[in-house]
């Protein structure tokens, strides 16, 4: 086995030693319910007659023998969504797979999945954030019945993932296997869809044609094709050890899609108490997989939300890491995968290239992961260099190719798109702040212009429709953090500025808000902490001030006389109450007010 890298083990026992109060109270806890939960034993006879009344007689009869362990299925299913609509026929597969297996399967309950995608640029998207603390809620709530020795999670996208896996590790001692559906077939490229959001944005391009071009792009079942954070999460779970091997970039409705389905039951009923290879979800995320998710994220070029949800997942488990240590693994973690928004290919052309298991076997085999850790499949890494095929009509495992057969989509550890990783930590009197950079050419990464402050991404539209930004300039958009209005991505600016670059001028985008986790071609230093409602210093800067924006060295920083700057306050938001009513955001208000900084993963829940 090869040794960790330096910089891996120093990151690694830097969080141990952080996390060590929270981690050991989170392992007592869950270690206190070993044996003591699932208990349908203990049940009162009324209790435990609840608890079946819905189910069939061979079932029935099953649970009251309290003898095969029963799992909980916890669904994001709904037909309006691409990525979710395959899972209506996942739960027949895994309770035909589970009483074929000697166990039983119920629906447990499910979850509320919304997507960015519809309500980018609208007011629904300032209740897409803490969807994730509700779908962590309805997750506990589900699994709260007491009755299963094991759980299957259900769910794919931007929010969904995060939020079952905040609220899986609240039931830590629960055996837990995430079930992803795979990704959409390949349609419209997606360079081309970027181009004729760009004529749209320009007046080249009429709604008809844009519409046209979105629904090639967007035409079927599974997830979007892009590298956004929706893929990001299902490179994730794999990589942490929550998927089966290989399964995250299967297309839905394929007899191999709904074999791994199948065999995600029967794995989840090997590993619980009562088949004795006990692996509950609370031991297999450990700081270790934590930082192995760092690191694949890096390596891929994944989703900048993952510098919120990947910071609140380890929180839940008791687990503190920070953008400092996003950013001292980025320093050596090279890019190896070019997916769209960082290249032209898709996700489905990177699984045909190699995938995970390559990813996977180089990452490791330049001690950039740690294989010593657990898994849903057994103990070490090196499980998920294999791939699935369906052999006799079994699932089995191979080894993955130790070859890219895509060199333009994904690289080995000797020949790295880049050198390092994709994100960097952006510092400076303006705050904190973290940067994707994978998809900015080099000219571009640098940028030092005056400042155009703006209270909305409306603003910055009206700015572009009436002519007014065709300069070099930067973009601050302020009053979009987790306390402001519920941080929405700020996705409509993407085209806008990504014309103004295209035409030549050196432009840039700050934000204490998110863009989208297909951030692309244009420098955006995002979730800059304070917020500005919270007196953060971004709500210091004036429409004028030169920004110094360096993502070669990590610099964001203001040319502004040191005694100016502290004599400055900050400037209080306009029309804060609209931020407050309508479309349902009077029901967030609690989350609102309660929501951590976004370094802290913009959560309501503590540690």
């Amino acid at each position: 086995m090869v040794s960790p890298h330096p910089q891996l083990k120093k990151v690694t026992d830097r969080v141990i030693e952080r996390s060590q109060p929270t981690r050991a109270a989170y392992l007592a806890r869950i270690d206190a319910a070993h044996g003591k939960f699932p208990a349908r034993g203990a049940l009162s006879c009324a209790n435990l007659a609840h608890g079946f009344a819905g189910l069939e007689a061979q079932e029935k009869i099953a649970i009251k023998a309290v003898r095969e362990p029963n799992i909980g299925i916890v669904s994001s299913y709904n037909e309006m969504l691409s990525a979710h609509a395959p899972y209506k026929s996942f739960p027949d597969i895994i309770k035909n797979a589970a009483r074929e297996h000697g166990g039983i399967a119920q629906f447990a309950g499910g979850v509320p999945a919304m997507c960015d995608g519809i309500t980018q640029g609208n007011a629904g998207m300032e209740l897409s954030l803490f969807s994730r603390e509700v779908i962590a809620m309805s997750t506990a709530v589900a699994l709260t019945h007491n009755m299963f020795d094991a759980a299957l999670c259900l769910g794919v996208c931007d929010k969904i993932v995060p939020g079952l896996a905040i609220g899986a590790l609240q039931f830590g001692h629960l055996p837990t296997i995430f079930v992803p559906a795979g990704p959409m077939t390949s349609g419209l490229t997606n360079d081309e869809k970027a181009k004729v959001r760009q004529e749209f944005a320009t007046g080249k391009c009429d709604r008809g044609g844009l519409l046209e071009a979105e629904a090639a792009a967007y035409h079927g079942h599974g997830t979007c094709t892009f590298y956004g954070t929706a893929n990001s999460n299902q490179m994730l779970m794999e990589v942490m050890g929550l998927h089966l091997p290989s399964a995250a970039f299967v297309n839905p409705h394929t007899e191999l899609r709904d074999a791994l389905t199948a065999e995600a039951a029967r794995r989840v009923l090997d590993i619980t108490l009562e088949r004795g290879n006990y692996t509950p979800i609370g031991h297999v995320v450990d700081e270790k997989a934590v930082v192995n998710g760092i690191v694949a994220l890096l390596a891929t070029g994944g989703s900048t939300n993952h510098t919120l949800h990947l910071v609140a997942i380890a929180r839940a488990a008791g687990i503190f890491i920070d953008w400092n240590d996003f950013d001292e693994m980025s320093q050596v973690v090279p890019l190896l995968a070019k997916i769209y928004p960082n290249g032209k290919a898709d996700v489905n052309h990177f699984h045909a290239a190699g995938g995970v298991a390559f990813l996977v076997r180089n990452l490791l085999e330049s001690g950039l992961l740690h294989e010593d850790v657990q898994t849903v499949v057994g103990h070490g890494l090196s499980r998920y260099t294999k791939e699935p095929k369906l052999i006799d009509s079994k699932v089995q495992w191979v080894d993955g190719t130790a070859e890219s057969h895509d060199t333009k989509v994904l690289r080995g550890i000797n020949e790295p798109f880049q050198p390092d990783g994709g994100l960097r930590l952006m510092q400076g009197r303006p705050g904190r702040g973290v940067i994707k950079i994978s998809a900015v050419a080099p000219e571009h990464r640098v940028v030092k212009a005056p400042a155009i402050v703006f209270n909305s991404q409306e603003e910055v539209q009206e700015a572009f429709d009436n002519g007014e930004l065709k300069r070099d300039f930067v973009a601050v958009v302020r009053f979009q953090g987790a306390r402001a209005n519920g941080m929405p991505e700020l996705h409509r600016l993407t085209p806008l500025l990504g014309v103004l670059q295209d035409q030549g001028f050196h432009v840039a985008l700050v934000t204490d808000g998110r863009m989208s986790g297909a951030s692309g071609k244009v420098p955006a230093v995002i979730h800059v902490s304070p917020e500005a409602l919270l007196q953060g210093p971004l709500g210091k800067v004036r429409t004028g001030d030169l920004l110094v924006i360096d993502a070669l060295t990590g610099v964001l920083d203001i040319d502004i006389d040191e005694r100016e700057w502290a004599q400055r306050h900050v400037e209080a938001p306009l029309n804060q109450a609209e931020n407050e009513v309508g479309f349902g955001r009077e029901l967030f208000g609690v989350f609102r007010s309660a929501a951590l900084p976004a370094e802290e993963g913009a959560s309501v829940f503590g540690c």
